[in-house]
């Protein structure tokens, strides 16, 4: 069987992969762009990229259950685990970690992280990309919320991520322009945009994307996913 990636607006994501296992990738699923039927929500895995609530979303609910495992940088892992989260673990970045038959690697990415608690500002961690290599070989990179930063060339050079999932919004991440050039350090077989358009001030816009990748000689296959939208990898 293929693998699936089903976008659910903003940047979240579950992954499906041909032997069946449940990735979520930043599981904010009652934003603004979620479709109105999220269909199954079961978790084998749970990847969060940094502890802002728009990315930690629905993270608590999805990982009640033990059989559910989080993947986030360590000081997150510690919140979770306080929060009651019964299968937390914990890495930082530039660590591989093997679970489920699946390997993922944390990389950097250039960002705030923190969870506010009424008045109160938690310290999250560092914020964080996700490489997530799946059974059979495929590799899916995940960016989280980031600026563009130089070192992209040396993830796309050392990793090879066939699949490149980049914010484009502007003003709290990459715009249009800078995520195309992202696009020419990692060198994906396919890009599908992310961050965009939940807010009034993320402005950047998927078709600004395709120009500035044109400007850029990017070869890369563009995928516009609606959300709700499911793809077969």
């Amino acid at each position: 069987m293929a693998n699936k990636i089903t976008f659910f607006g903003h940047s979240a994501f579950r992954i499906v992969t041909g032997s069946g296992l449940r990735i979520w990738i930043d599981p904010w699923l009652d934003n603004p762009k979620a479709p109105k039927d999220t269909g199954e929500l079961e978790a084998d895995i749970v990847l969060v990229t940094h502890a802002h609530g728009d990315h930690l979303g629905n993270t608590v609910s999805l990982a009640s259950s033990s059989a559910t495992e989080v993947v986030a940088i360590h000081e997150l892992q510690q919140y979770l685990l306080a929060k009651g989260l019964p299968n937390v673990t914990g890495m930082n970045i530039g660590g591989t970690y093997h679970t489920k038959g699946i390997t993922i690697t944390m990389v950097m990415a250039v960002h705030s992280s923190s969870i506010q608690e009424g008045q109160e500002i938690i310290y999250g961690g560092e914020a964080a990309g996700f490489i997530v290599r799946l059974e059979d070989g495929l590799k899916l990179y995940h960016a989280g919320d980031t600026a563009l930063f130089g070192d992209m060339a040396m993830i796309g050079s050392m990793y090879y991520p066939k699949v490149a999932m980049l914010p484009i919004g502007d003003h709290y991440v990459m715009g249009p322009r800078e995520a195309a050039y992202a696009c020419k350090l990692i060198d994906p077989k396919m890009v599908i945009p992310m961050h965009f358009g939940t807010f009034p001030v993320l402005t950047g816009t998927v078709g600004e994307f395709e120009r500035q990748m044109k400007a850029h000689h990017i070869d890369a296959r563009l995928e516009h996913m609606e959300p709700g939208a499911t793809i077969e990898i």
